[in-house]
């Protein structure tokens, strides 16, 4: 039987859709009953302000439960974090989640990328289409008054195109890329698989898609908000999320080439 999804579609015209599935925190009452992690670790390793982020594009797909509820962005089997391998060696659990709560969270799992298919089937029938599959990652790790990570390795902007061929997507990806970071702080960086290569979402497209769908996993570094206290910086999301914006009509344009 299907269940009311834990996520919210905004439809509107366009071959770019933009998603945030780690935006959501809320969680059910069986799940969090049982759930060990209070609410600030919990927010410190899901993805905020990410919802804000993706209204950077009209078609858009915005979760608004936790990961730690079902990671929407792993495969089916990985999806409900059962051991600290999982979970970065965070121990999730009061008490494990009984079969029936972990399959009513896979059934979230299912329905998720049912409705995607449906989403994107529909983009695929005018042609190549884009997803912008918006995250972001912690850089101050070792406490708020640590000094955060080094810049080298940890990008403003990672952006994730390890399921993609790169035959068929590497002028989209390598415009895309150019296009934005001239759109952002002169001192922004920018780079590609430095720190993520993209998730389970990405993997799906490529696989179902092949030449076209392309997916972008945009991981976003937090230097929009604090992440040990989760205030936001809206002014530099709002300005993010402008730049963003900007792209998509480049996009649009590589789009009609292929």
């Amino acid at each position: 039987m299907a269940i009311k999804p834990p996520y919210a579609a905004s439809d509107g015209p366009g071959a770019v859709l933009a998603t945030a599935i780690h935006a959501g925190h809320t969680l059910r009452p069986e799940i969090s009953a049982l759930m060990a992690l209070d609410e600030d670790t919990r927010l410190r390793e899901e993805d905020p302000y990410t919802d804000l982020l993706a209204q950077a594009a009209s078609p858009r797909v915005v979760a608004d439960r936790s990961r730690f509820e079902v990671d929407l962005n792993r495969p089916r089997q990985e999806a409900v974090y059962l051991n600290p391998e999982q979970s970065w060696g965070l121990e999730v659990w009061k008490a494990p989640p009984t079969p029936a709560a972990v399959e009513a969270s896979l059934r979230i799992h299912d329905q998720f990328y049912a409705d995607m298919a449906k989403r994107l089937d529909a983009l695929a029938t005018y042609g190549p289409f884009v997803v912008l599959d918006i995250h972001s990652y912690n850089h101050r790790r070792d406490g708020p008054d640590a000094a955060p990570a080094d810049v080298e390795g940890n990008p403003d902007v990672n952006v994730g195109t390890g399921a993609l061929d790169r035959t068929l997507w590497g002028d989209l990806v390598d415009g895309f890329m150019l296009d934005f970071k001239a759109r952002l702080p002169a001192t922004s960086t920018i780079a590609e698989n430095v720190r993520f290569k993209g998730g389970y979402l990405s993997t799906w497209v490529a696989e179902r898609y092949a030449w076209q769908g392309c997916c972008l996993a945009l991981e976003f570094k937090k230097t929009f908000m604090d992440e040990w206290t989760g205030k936001a910086d809206f002014a530099r999301i709002a300005a993010i999320r402008l730049a963003l914006a900007d792209t998509i009509p480049a996009l649009v344009t590589e789009l009609g080439r292929m």
